[in-house]
């Protein structure tokens, strides 16, 4: 086994150990599967009143998946259906409720990144986040895209509205 080869199968067992981590926290702390909960998530970060249409594609969802998650979410108090721009759509806010639930899947989320993280001493936390970042701008596709990058992504933490995100621009340009 090369080098490379190590580093990739290194690298794909810890991204599946936070996946599985962080899929069965944020559910738990939604009360939802991982795509009702992600759903909250993004929406309260950076759509606040997204068109369905655009909800399947950041979740990878066929359309009438995506139609079916926003029944229940609407059923279960956490998002509203209202008319979307353009007279023919369908646009979702959240209720006070998905705020609320939204803020929890966030602190789920954080919470199994930061026992993750632990073992790292501060030099190391700072030298992952510059590989980290390299790696996920390398990962960054078109605008086109299904299942957002950032769709469990904490804003504020990210500092994507201050630029420091790595895979907003500009910082994705550096």
């Amino acid at each position: 086994m090369t080098s490379s080869e190590h580093s990739a199968n290194v690298l794909g067992a810890l991204a599946l150990k936070l996946h599985d981590r962080m899929s069965a926290a944020v559910a738990e702390a939604a009360g939802e599967p991982e795509s009702g909960a992600t759903t909250l998530s993004w929406m309260a970060s950076f759509a606040a009143q997204p068109p369905v249409g655009l909800l399947h594609r950041m979740l990878g969802l066929t359309p009438s998946g995506a139609v079916r998650l926003i029944d229940r979410l609407e059923a279960d108090g956490h998002v509203r259906r209202g008319p979307g721009a353009d007279g023919r759509s369908t646009s979702v806010r959240l209720t006070a409720r998905g705020r609320r639930t939204a803020q929890r899947v966030s602190t789920a989320r954080l919470a199994v990144l930061t026992e993750a993280l632990a073992v790292l001493s501060d030099e190391e936390r700072e030298t992952l986040d510059a590989l980290v970042g390299r790696v996920l701008v390398g990962l960054k596709r078109d605008a086109g895209a299904t299942r957002f990058m950032c769709r469990l992504c904490d804003a504020q933490a990210c500092g994507h509205a201050d630029g420091a995100c790595p895979v907003a621009p500009p910082a994705a340009q550096r």
